[in-house]
């Protein structure tokens, strides 16, 4: 019987081999997987996208590749090779569409048990696109008869639907003014609404269909122009007088009057409410609103005082004063450093003060001395382009200044057709200064070429003089006029 003796010592030395073999092994593993994320990047994303055609079989094929390679570690698996082009899952498009649903069967954007939006609420001034009106399902009156005072009559809507299609899709298809050689030849609407003399008519700028008028039977009357059921929006009564004056607020729905009350007043024209009064201690017979700021606003009045007011704290910043008389007319320059009065000096035979051109800021007249006739000027406009300026004269004609110093007068040039005979007429420039329209005290309304001073035609408006002419702030050959015995009328 044999017996074998086996050392000790070779033991640990087998182990040691084994431990170096596993240990290449892993080694080996981990280069090979990295090299292998290294080349096949892109082909990776390719995989991740179309992977979804590979099978259960291709996966226990893969995974067991993974461990031939990697025995001994198992935490280490790599990626599946690459695979031919022609294997890549390609996807089948049906050029075929599916039959079109039928429009009655058309799903709702929501599911009915989705819970409602809830819409803010309508408050005062804010704009109301027409997709949102559609969404309420209210219409043009409820709108803005919702926030209405009971102080003030909502007669009309602001925004009639059955205003006349072709004149609004004129007014939105011209975003700006342009140029027109057409006169105005025919009256087109007749509003009628006040009782005595109206004294002022004025378009809004932001809505192109709405027209003011302020009248002696101490109204003021919103039109909707082309509404032919209810022209008439609203009607302002806040005024305890005659209503002298009226503008509209270059900051939104709203309009600031005057009149023999001894007051401005700020009103609402949405709400019809009277959002600020402006008490002063005399008639206050014109405002203006200063171009360059739309907090501020002049007013003159019988009493010679020009005031400029600043709404946002409801006080007279700065005062002008220089002995005249009843001021008639206010006008600001463009750019709002400076303003012309006219005012009524036949009291106090002092006919240099008749026209007086002021400094803003610093409330001192730059001259006194450019109007020297014996004639009061009851309306004065700058041309919207050169520098110059004009006068209603009652002397029948209307004057020609320069704008600049030294303010002359133009002795050579001079638009004399029409009559005044002591009636506040009122004269307009066309947006683009090639046209002046004025009222007359015939009852026509006459048209002037800017540059010759020739009479390009005359309109018979009304049977009583004609007071004011203001043109369309989009439209060339639309011009609102208003009458001494309470008419208002449109000619195209």
């Amino acid at each position: 019987m044999t017996i074998l003796f086996c050392t000790t010592s070779q033991l640990p030395v087998e182990r040691n081999e084994d431990r170096i073999i596993s240990a290449f092994e892993a080694k080996r593993s981990q280069i090979l997987y990295r090299a292998t994320l290294r080349s096949s990047s892109s082909m990776d994303l390719l995989s991740a996208a179309y992977g979804a055609g590979a099978t259960s079989d291709e996966e226990e094929t893969e995974t067991g590749r993974s461990n031939q390679l990697n025995p001994t570690q198992e935490h280490y698996s790599l990626p599946p090779p690459k695979r031919h082009r022609s294997d890549i899952f390609v996807p089948q498009y049906n050029l075929n569409p599916p039959p079109s649903r039928p429009l009655t069967h058309r799903p709702h954007r929501f599911p009915p048990s989705a819970p409602a939006v809830s819409e803010p609420p309508l408050l005062p001034g804010r704009y109301i696109s027409k997709r949102e009106r559609e969404r309420l399902n209210l219409s043009e009156t409820q709108i803005f008869a919702s926030n209405s005072a009971s102080g003030s009559p909502v007669v009309g809507p602001l925004l009639g639907s059955d205003s006349k299609c072709e004149v609004l899709g004129s007014l939105r298809s011209q975003g700006k003014y342009v140029a027109s050689n057409r006169l105005p030849t025919n009256r087109s609407v007749s509003l009628v609404g006040h009782k005595n003399a109206v004294n002022s008519v004025q378009w809004s700028k932001n809505y192109e269909n709405l027209l003011a008028s302020a009248g002696m039977d101490k109204t003021i009357i919103i039109w909707n122009v082309w509404n032919t059921e209810q022209p008439k929006a609203r009607i302002l009564k806040f005024h305890d007088a005659a209503v002298k004056d009226v503008r509209w607020s270059p900051q939104g729905l709203s309009v600031l009057s005057c009149g023999f009350d001894r007051a401005s007043r700020l009103l609402d024209v949405e709400s019809g409410k009277e959002i600020k009064s402006f008490k002063e201690d005399q008639f206050v017979e014109t405002i203006r609103f200063c171009p360059s700021n739309s907090n501020l606003f002049l007013s003159g009045g019988s009493s010679g005082s020009i005031r400029l007011w600043d709404i946002r704290n409801e006080s007279a910043v700065k005062e002008y004063m220089k002995g005249l008389g009843p001021i008639l007319d206010l006008e600001f320059s463009r750019d709002g450093k400076q303003f012309i009065s006219s005012s009524d000096e036949s009291r106090s035979r002092i006919s240099e003060n008749c026209i007086v051109v002021w400094d803003v800021l610093r409330q001192i007249p730059l001259s006194n001395q450019v109007y020297t006739e014996a004639y009061t000027c009851p309306c004065i406009r700058y041309h919207p382009y050169d520098p110059i300026f004009v006068a209603q004269s009652n002397g029948n004609y209307i004057a020609i200044f320069t704008a600049t110093r030294p303010f002359r007068l133009d002795k050579y040039k001079r638009y004399e057709n029409h009559g005044v005979w002591g009636f506040p007429v009122k004269c307009n420039f066309s947006l683009d200064g090639k046209e002046l329209a004025t009222g007359s005290s015939d009852g026509f309304i006459y048209f002037y070429d800017y540059k010759s001073c020739k009479l390009l035609r005359k309109l018979k408006a009304f049977e009583e003089p004609c007071i004011d002419a203001m043109y369309h702030p989009t439209r060339p050959n639309v011009i609102a006029s208003c009458s001494w015995n309470g008419e208002v009328s449109i000619f195209e």
